[in-house]
């Protein structure tokens, strides 16, 4: 009986610790499936030219993406006016475009626009961009970084030209493949995904890829996980039975 009781203790412990390592196995999958993203709200100093001479702000940019089939969709947003017009701007008089430099495993802008603005603006006060969105696909595999470059203004038959002076840190880095798919995660403002990106502030989490694997691979080992520790309770019970 003594002996009977030694094989079922270890039988009980394999079982038990071959439970904890399928689940740690399945835990470190859904680790390695986490696409790497990181994004951070970052003070850009644009200086603008305008018809009637230069005018200076800092805006705080947030660049979010996410992920659809083989491309992004990118939306930047700012948290200030960047410019101001002597004469009030009434509904829809103003059109913003902006560009997005690439780095890292890519390089060239993306194109970025968004609507005219729904309200009157008054004179000399602080022009809000509405948020601006396009179209990122991947050509090359690796991490890419997404920093805001030059803005343009569009109003009454006028251009102003803002460009960032302060050498501006990406707001957004993506762990990205060129096949179609990105790899994509969210990650903190300050954040998606792990790699660079420095910032001022906070601001929302990116969305960058779909998330039905991780969360496939998250049920998967604790599907795992729960099967082992059942299968040792089984053993126990039927030692007690004994």
């Amino acid at each position: 009986m003594a002996r009977f009781y030694e094989q079922h203790d270890r039988r009980t412990g394999r079982a038990a610790g071959l439970a904890v390592a399928v689940a740690m196995t399945a835990g470190s999958a859904v680790m390695l499936a986490a696409p790497a993203a990181h994004a951070a709200v970052v003070d850009v100093n644009y200086q603008c030219k305008t018809p009637i001479g230069n005018k200076g702000a800092v805006s705080p940019i947030d660049i979010k993406s996410t992920s659809s089939g083989g491309a992004y969709k990118l939306v930047m947003s700012f948290q200030k006016g960047v410019s101001s017009s002597p004469v009030e701007l009434g509904k829809g008089a103003m059109k913003p475009t902006a560009l997005i430099q690439l780095g890292g495993a890519e390089s060239g802008t993306v194109p970025l626009s968004g609507p005219p603005n729904d309200q009157s603006i008054p004179a000399n006060t602080p022009i809000k961009i509405s948020d601006l969105s396009g179209t990122y696909t991947p050509k090359a595999s690796g991490k890419v970084t997404f920093t805001a470059s030059t803005l343009t203004i569009k109003a009454l038959g006028t251009t102003t030209t803002c460009t960032p002076s302060n050498h501006p840190k990406p707001s957004l880095t993506l762990d990205v493949k060129a096949s179609g798919g990105a790899s994509g995660s969210t990650g903190d403002s300050a954040g998606a995904g792990s790699a660079t990106g420095g910032g001022s502030g906070g601001g929302q989490l990116p969305q960058t890829g779909p998330a039905d694997s991780a969360v496939a691979l998250g049920t998967l080992g604790g599907t795992v996980l729960l099967a082992g520790a059942a299968g040792a309770l089984w053993l126990t019970r039927r030692h007690q039975r004994v």
